[in-house]
């Protein structure tokens, strides 16, 4: 029960490393608000509150924030995971509504989640935030120019939490997974992934659950000297 009597908020929840982290969270002993544009399949779990919500608009991360706080009295985690490749395109090729959307997406939907729990974070005196990046925020890839900017941006971002909030006991850290079994990669191209996968000195697609554990490590007290870093769980992918 690293988590027990934690409340949560875990954004992408309803499907890949955004629901396996709601999951384990759970069994973990959180209260766990799950965040996605929709739900396909229901959670079975207590202890999961699904909300519907676009994390790029700051007007519904204000309006969930002030929710928790009313329903639960705290807001102890944050996991920024909600993101999407969105575009293979390099610099020269992107459609510029692309560039933005994805952008808007993986960058400002993390600021906007930041901005808006740091209230209850501070005056509780202090709290836990995980964001997902990418191996392809702390290296480069050819392509993906949106992307790879946002996820290396997330990265930066926070660290940047991380040493001005230092002071409240608010810890910031990155998580930077490599070809993981989520339905957003299953949907690509599949020589794509097959070329990755080959890439990868484990040589398998890392699962959401394994991702997951890396978030509620890094989330949980185990972690409580862990601050402004990022933990990369890629199978091996950027020690290359």
């Amino acid at each position: 029960m690293r988590v027990a009597g934690k409340v949560a908020i875990i954004t992408g929840g309803a499907r890949g490393i955004g629901r396996a982290a709601v999951e384990l969270f759970v069994a973990e002993g959180a209260i766990v608000y799950a965040i996605d544009l929709s739900l396909d399949d229901p959670f079975e779990a207590h202890g999961v509150v699904f909300v519907p919500m676009d994390v790029t608009s700051l007007e519904q991360w204000e309006e969930l924030a002030a929710r928790v706080l009313i329903e639960q009295g705290a807001i102890d985690i944050l996991f920024n995971n909600a993101g999407a490749v969105g575009s293979y395109e390099g610099v020269g090729e992107i459609e510029l509504d692309d560039w933005h959307r994805i952008i808007n997406l993986n960058l400002n939907g993390v600021f906007y989640g930041t901005r808006a729990v740091l209230p209850a974070m501070k005056a509780a005196g202090g709290g836990s935030m995980v964001h997902t990046s990418s191996m392809w925020g702390y290296v480069g890839a050819s392509g993906v120019a949106a992307y790879t900017a946002s996820k290396a941006a997330v990265r930066s971002l926070s660290k940047n939490v991380a040493l001005t909030y230092a002071d409240y006991n608010i810890r910031s850290n990155s998580i930077h997974p490599g070809i993981i079994e989520t339905p957003m990669v299953m949907a690509q191209d599949p020589s794509l992934t097959a070329d990755l996968v080959q890439k990868t000195p484990l040589g398998r697609l890392g699962t959401p659950r394994e991702v997951a554990h890396g978030a509620l490590f890094l989330a949980s007290d185990d972690a409580s000297y862990i601050t402004g870093t990022e933990l990369i769980i890629d199978g091996g992918s950027t020690a290359q």
